[in-house]
Parts: C-alpha cells; structure tokens; sequence
C-alpha cells in the first residue's frame, strides 16, 4: 500500500508538474527572431532542424565529440531501456515489442556508461566544474542509481517480473497487488518515484523544453515576414 500510494503521488507531481511547465513555456513570448545561424529558412526547415537536435543531438556533436558520446550512449539508451518497460503496463505483449526485449536488455549497460562519462565530465573538466551545482552532481547519482539497480534486478538478483507487472497493472486499474520484496527492486522503484517527483523542477525539463527554445524552432525569416509576439499581436488588435 506504501508503494501504490508512492506512485499514484508521483504520477499525479509529474503530469501536473509537466502540464504546468509545458503550459508556461507556450505562454513565454518571443519579441525577437533569434534562431541560431545557420538556420532554415522554412518551417518544414525548423521541423528537420529540431529532428536531428532531437534524435542526433546535432549542436552537441559539432562542440564536442567525446561529449556527444556520453550523451547519446545516455539517451538513447534510456529510450531503449523505457521502450522496454512497456511491458509491465501493457496486458499483451505486441510483437515488436518482444522482438526489442534483448536490446533493451542491454541498452541499460549504455545508460550506465554514458551516465559515468557525463559525471566524469563533471569532475575532471575545470570550467564545467567551475559552474556545476550540487544538484547537477545529484541528479547523475540518481540516475545512475536507478540504472544500476535496474541491471541488477536483470543481471545479479532476479526479480519476480510476473509480480511485478500484476503490480503496476494493478496500480492502473486502481487494483492494488503485492509488489516484489526483494531489496534491490523496491530500492529502483524508491528511486524511480524520486526522479518522477523531482523531474518537473529539476534541469531534466530540457526534455520537453527544446521544442520551445526560439533559437531552434523560429525559422530564419524576417525579410519575408514581420515577426510580432502572440502578446504584441493582442495589444495591437486591443488598441
């Protein structure tokens, strides 16, 4: 019960949290056209730009390479890792889904070594640590904490997934079941809660927040077009 109540409070912060935030960012104007050069010149331009900065990480692996590798092995990694655990959420397993099981298996061992590189950077480049938090620092512990007791719920210790997975279906459905005992997996499910609690506050949003940044989605235009803000746009209809 500790643990169902654990989730239903962290599901409820984070997609609160997450419609807040989201919600604010579409709200913040932008007076000024201020894309980074060189940018498109069409919106079907900005849609390609923002893929590639998406899936690619394209401005990272222009400055710096070897972090671009830290960050994708990270990245893409979790996407594999996240796509996986639909499992646990779904009554039937589709096909693809079992097809990427063993890939998202062993993406998990990307996470982890993407997440040491980029803690790496933390302590060993001066001017990052220069500008680094205590919440930077935290943040990479907490994930790499849910990436290693992940493993070795996978790897070293395993755990009861049909257990699990009556567990969460249980928790959809407003059902609640027993959750797995094990040590390991009620310390990556504590943690898992933790990240989802702290996600809409933490520096994490630059997830949803990229698809707002008007250096990538504001095409390179204002020869062709007069750029007015939404807010200027209703003062000027109000006056």
């Amino acid at each position: 019960m500790i643990f169902a109540g654990v989730f239903y409070i962290a599901t409820l912060l984070l997609v609160a949290g997450l419609v807040y935030k989201i919600f604010d960012y579409s709200r913040t104007p932008a007076p000024l056209k201020i894309p980074t050069t060189p940018a498109p010149t069409t919106q079907s331009g900005v849609v390609y730009r923002m893929a590639k900065e998406v899936v690619l990480f394209e401005s990272l692996f222009k400055s710096n390479k070897w972090i671009w590798v830290f960050g994708w092995l990270f990245h893409f990694g979790l996407f594999l890792v996240l796509v996986r655990h639909l499992r646990y959420f779904l009554p039937t397993i589709p096909e693809w889904l079992v097809f990427i099981q063993p890939f998202g298996m062993y993406a998990s061992f990307m996470m982890v070594v993407g997440l040491a590189g980029l803690l790496a950077r933390r302590f060993l480049v001066d001017r990052v640590r220069y500008i680094s938090t205590p919440s930077d620092y935290l943040m990479l512990v907490l994930l790499l904490g849910i990436g290693l007791t992940g493993m070795m719920t996978t790897f070293v210790v395993h755990t009861d997934i049909v257990a699990l997975k009556e567990f969460f279906m249980g928790l959809m459905y407003f059902d609640v079941q027993p959750v797995p005992t094990d040590p390991i997996i009620l310390t990556h499910l504590a943690l898992v809660a933790l990240l989802m609690v702290i996600f809409p506050i933490s520096k994490l949003l630059h997830a949803p927040g990229v698809f707002f940044s008007p250096t990538r989605n504001q095409a390179d235009n204002p020869r062709e077009h007069r750029h007015v803000a939404a807010w200027a746009a209703r003062l000027d209809q109000n006056n």
